[in-house]
Protein backbone atom coordinates (compact mmCIF):
# COMPACT_ATOMS: atom_id res chain seq x y z
CA UNK A 1 0.00 0.00 0.00
CA UNK A 2 2.85 2.40 0.84
CA UNK A 3 4.38 1.74 -2.59
CA UNK A 4 1.10 2.62 -4.32
CA UNK A 5 0.80 5.86 -2.36
CA UNK A 6 4.43 6.75 -3.09
CA UNK A 7 3.92 6.01 -6.80
CA UNK A 8 0.77 8.15 -6.91
CA UNK A 9 2.51 11.03 -5.13
CA UNK A 10 5.43 10.83 -7.57
CA UNK A 11 3.11 10.82 -10.59
CA UNK A 12 1.02 13.68 -9.21
CA UNK A 13 4.13 15.73 -8.49
CA UNK A 14 5.47 15.22 -12.03
CA UNK A 15 2.13 16.30 -13.53
CA UNK A 16 2.13 19.43 -11.36
CA UNK A 17 5.70 20.14 -12.39
CA UNK A 18 4.82 19.77 -16.10
CA UNK A 19 1.84 22.10 -15.69
CA UNK A 20 3.95 24.60 -13.71
CA UNK A 21 6.58 24.53 -16.45
CA UNK A 22 3.94 25.00 -19.16
CA UNK A 23 2.31 27.92 -17.32
CA UNK A 24 5.74 29.53 -16.85
CA UNK A 25 6.46 29.18 -20.59
CA UNK A 26 3.09 30.82 -21.36
CA UNK A 27 3.74 33.72 -18.94
CA UNK A 28 7.20 34.24 -20.47
CA UNK A 29 5.82 34.36 -24.04
CA UNK A 30 7.47 31.05 -24.96
CA UNK A 31 4.12 29.32 -25.51
CA UNK A 32 0.55 30.17 -26.47
CA UNK A 33 -2.63 28.99 -24.83
CA UNK A 34 -5.23 27.73 -27.30
CA UNK A 35 -8.75 27.19 -26.08
CA UNK A 36 -11.86 25.65 -27.57
CA UNK A 37 -14.77 28.02 -26.92
CA UNK A 38 -16.83 27.37 -23.80
CA UNK A 39 -19.91 25.14 -23.87
CA UNK A 40 -22.33 25.90 -26.71
CA UNK A 41 -24.54 22.81 -27.01
CA UNK A 42 -24.90 21.18 -30.40
CA UNK A 43 -22.70 20.67 -33.44
CA UNK A 44 -21.87 23.11 -36.20
CA UNK A 45 -24.27 25.97 -36.87
CA UNK A 46 -27.94 26.06 -37.88
CA UNK A 47 -29.07 26.56 -41.46
CA UNK A 48 -29.08 30.27 -42.30
CA UNK A 49 -25.81 30.92 -40.44
CA UNK A 50 -24.55 34.50 -40.80
CA UNK A 51 -21.26 35.54 -39.24
CA UNK A 52 -22.56 39.00 -38.30
CA UNK A 53 -25.78 37.68 -36.70
CA UNK A 54 -25.42 35.81 -33.40
CA UNK A 55 -29.09 34.82 -33.61
CA UNK A 56 -28.21 32.51 -36.52
CA UNK A 57 -25.39 30.74 -34.67
CA UNK A 58 -24.95 28.15 -31.94
CA UNK A 59 -24.22 30.17 -28.78
CA UNK A 60 -22.98 29.67 -25.24
CA UNK A 61 -25.43 28.43 -22.64
CA UNK A 62 -25.29 29.38 -18.93
CA UNK A 63 -22.74 26.66 -18.19
CA UNK A 64 -20.59 27.93 -21.06
CA UNK A 65 -20.75 31.48 -19.72
CA UNK A 66 -19.68 30.21 -16.30
CA UNK A 67 -16.78 28.29 -17.90
CA UNK A 68 -15.61 31.42 -19.70
CA UNK A 69 -15.78 33.53 -16.54
CA UNK A 70 -13.85 30.85 -14.59
CA UNK A 71 -11.18 30.78 -17.31
CA UNK A 72 -10.76 34.53 -16.94
CA UNK A 73 -10.17 34.16 -13.20
CA UNK A 74 -7.70 31.32 -13.81
CA UNK A 75 -5.71 33.35 -16.35
CA UNK A 76 -5.67 36.50 -14.19
CA UNK A 77 -4.30 34.37 -11.37
CA UNK A 78 -1.55 33.05 -13.64
CA UNK A 79 -0.38 36.55 -14.64
CA UNK A 80 -0.83 38.11 -11.19
CA UNK A 81 2.80 37.21 -10.50
CA UNK A 82 4.06 39.27 -13.45
CA UNK A 83 3.18 42.79 -14.46
CA UNK A 84 2.21 42.19 -18.06
CA UNK A 85 -0.72 42.47 -20.40
CA UNK A 86 -2.30 39.51 -22.15
CA UNK A 87 -2.88 39.31 -25.90
CA UNK A 88 -6.32 37.80 -26.63
CA UNK A 89 -7.31 36.61 -30.11
CA UNK A 90 -10.62 35.04 -31.08
CA UNK A 91 -12.49 33.50 -33.95
CA UNK A 92 -15.16 35.83 -35.32
CA UNK A 93 -17.94 33.35 -34.39
CA UNK A 94 -20.17 34.67 -31.60
CA UNK A 95 -19.54 31.74 -29.22
CA UNK A 96 -15.77 32.36 -29.39
CA UNK A 97 -16.09 36.14 -29.07
CA UNK A 98 -18.42 35.76 -26.08
CA UNK A 99 -16.03 33.27 -24.45
CA UNK A 100 -13.17 35.74 -24.89
CA UNK A 101 -15.20 38.75 -23.71
CA UNK A 102 -16.47 36.95 -20.60
CA UNK A 103 -12.89 36.09 -19.62
CA UNK A 104 -12.37 39.85 -19.20
CA UNK A 105 -8.59 39.60 -19.43
CA UNK A 106 -7.81 41.87 -22.41
CA UNK A 107 -9.28 43.58 -25.43
CA UNK A 108 -10.50 40.86 -27.81
CA UNK A 109 -8.85 40.93 -31.24
CA UNK A 110 -10.64 39.03 -34.02
CA UNK A 111 -8.38 36.69 -36.01
CA UNK A 112 -9.96 35.06 -39.10
CA UNK A 113 -7.40 32.22 -39.03
CA UNK A 114 -9.19 31.05 -35.85
CA UNK A 115 -12.60 30.91 -37.59
CA UNK A 116 -14.25 27.51 -37.91
CA UNK A 117 -13.78 25.50 -41.07
CA UNK A 118 -16.32 22.85 -40.02
CA UNK A 119 -18.64 21.69 -42.81
CA UNK A 120 -16.70 23.60 -45.47
CA UNK A 121 -17.16 27.07 -43.95
CA UNK A 122 -13.45 27.86 -44.32
CA UNK A 123 -10.16 26.40 -45.53
CA UNK A 124 -8.50 24.05 -43.05
CA UNK A 125 -5.10 24.02 -44.71
CA UNK A 126 -4.92 27.76 -45.37
CA UNK A 127 -6.14 28.82 -41.91
CA UNK A 128 -3.92 26.38 -40.02
CA UNK A 129 -0.88 27.41 -42.08
CA UNK A 130 -1.67 31.10 -41.41
CA UNK A 131 -1.87 30.41 -37.67
CA UNK A 132 1.41 28.49 -37.64
CA UNK A 133 3.10 31.28 -39.62
CA UNK A 134 1.69 33.99 -37.34
CA UNK A 135 3.11 32.25 -34.25
CA UNK A 136 6.36 30.99 -35.79
CA UNK A 137 8.33 33.14 -33.33
CA UNK A 138 10.40 31.71 -30.50
CA UNK A 139 8.92 34.24 -28.07
CA UNK A 140 6.04 36.68 -27.92
CA UNK A 141 6.01 40.00 -26.03
CA UNK A 142 3.09 38.92 -23.83
CA UNK A 143 1.16 35.83 -22.71
CA UNK A 144 -1.18 35.01 -25.61
CA UNK A 145 -4.60 33.33 -25.66
CA UNK A 146 -6.31 31.98 -28.79
CA UNK A 147 -10.05 31.18 -28.61
CA UNK A 148 -11.20 28.94 -31.43
CA UNK A 149 -13.20 25.86 -32.42
CA UNK A 150 -12.72 22.11 -32.06
CA UNK A 151 -11.69 21.64 -35.71
CA UNK A 152 -9.00 24.32 -35.52
CA UNK A 153 -7.72 23.00 -32.18
CA UNK A 154 -7.62 19.43 -33.54
CA UNK A 155 -5.83 20.52 -36.74
CA UNK A 156 -3.00 21.89 -34.59
CA UNK A 157 -2.83 19.33 -31.78
CA UNK A 158 -4.17 16.10 -33.27
CA UNK A 159 -6.69 15.53 -30.49
CA UNK A 160 -10.36 16.37 -29.90
CA UNK A 161 -10.77 18.87 -27.02
CA UNK A 162 -13.80 19.19 -24.76
CA UNK A 163 -15.74 22.46 -24.78
CA UNK A 164 -13.75 24.97 -22.77
CA UNK A 165 -10.60 22.82 -22.80
CA UNK A 166 -7.26 24.52 -23.42
CA UNK A 167 -3.71 23.51 -24.20
CA UNK A 168 -0.43 25.32 -23.82
CA UNK A 169 1.55 24.98 -27.05
CA UNK A 170 5.29 25.56 -27.33
CA UNK A 171 6.65 28.26 -29.61
CA UNK A 172 7.54 28.43 -32.36
CA UNK A 173 4.17 26.94 -33.27
CA UNK A 174 4.45 23.86 -35.45
CA UNK A 175 2.08 21.37 -37.01
CA UNK A 176 1.58 19.19 -35.15
CA UNK A 177 2.05 21.52 -32.22
CA UNK A 178 4.14 20.57 -29.21
CA UNK A 179 1.60 20.33 -26.40
CA UNK A 180 3.17 21.29 -23.07
CA UNK A 181 -0.04 20.83 -21.06
CA UNK A 182 -3.72 20.06 -21.50
CA UNK A 183 -5.99 22.04 -19.19
CA UNK A 184 -9.60 21.05 -18.59
CA UNK A 185 -12.29 23.68 -17.96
Amino acid sequence: MKRVILLLCTLFSSVLSANDTAWAAWREGKAVLIMRHALAPGTGDPAGFKLADCGTQRNLNNQGRQQATAWGARLRQQVAQVATDIELYSSQWCRCLETAELMAIAKVQAMPALNSFFAGRGDSQQQTTALVQRFALATLPAPTVLVTHQVNFTALTGYFPASGEAAILALPLTRPATVLARIMP
